[in-house]
């Protein structure tokens, strides 16, 4: 869609395609409120329902007198913490993040409706940078901040484009 498109038309329609604007927008940033954390919940599991891996039993694991190694994130294993999405650490490090979400996706879809896809970019590249600092050093937290952004800006580009396919299709 591009803003010739909106020129000619009526006084309804125009009525019309704002009121699509206010709805892709509203369902974006309100749905995708939902659908990020489900997402989130989801990859915290770390496999794939229908890709299930089972990890390898290690031999020193199953010795009965206590001598073997224990599993990582086994209670005094000692070994790394468990990871996930939901991890406490890694949603306390990315305070801040639901908003930062809501705006993601406002100004994603937003930028769609206006015919400027090139804003995705701009948005993407300005939180990176943003985060960049405090995600170098922890795992946990970048995991969460990738896949909550490549959840989002799925969700926010999915709703554009419906809303430009109904804007079409009004104008039309």
């Amino acid at each position: 869609m591009t803003w010739e498109m909106l020129e000619n038309i009526d006084g309804w329609r125009w009525a019309g395609a704002i009121a699509i604007w206010l709805v892709t927008l509203l369902l974006s940033v309100v749905v995708g409120s939902w659908v990020v954390p489900w997402v989130l919940r989801q990859a915290s599991g770390g496999d794939l329902p229908w890709a299930h891996y089972e990890p390898p039993v290690l031999p020193q694991a199953l010795e009965p007198d206590g001598g073997g190694a224990s599993l990582p994130g086994e209670a005094g294993g000692g070994g790394e913490p468990p990871s996930g999405t939901m991890n406490p650490e890694a949603v306390a490090i990315l305070r801040g993040g639901a908003w930062l979400g809501v705006l993601e996706r406002l100004a994603i879809t937003g930028s769609l409706l206006a015919g400027y896809p090139y804003g995705i970019a701009v948005v993407v590249a300005i939180k990176g940078l943003g985060r960049y600092a405090e995600l170098r050093d922890q795992p946990i937290a970048s995991e969460r901040f990738v896949v909550g952004t490549l959840a989002s800006l799925i969700w926010s580009v999915a709703m554009g484009l419906l809303g430009l396919v109904a804007i079409n299709a009004l104008v039309a």
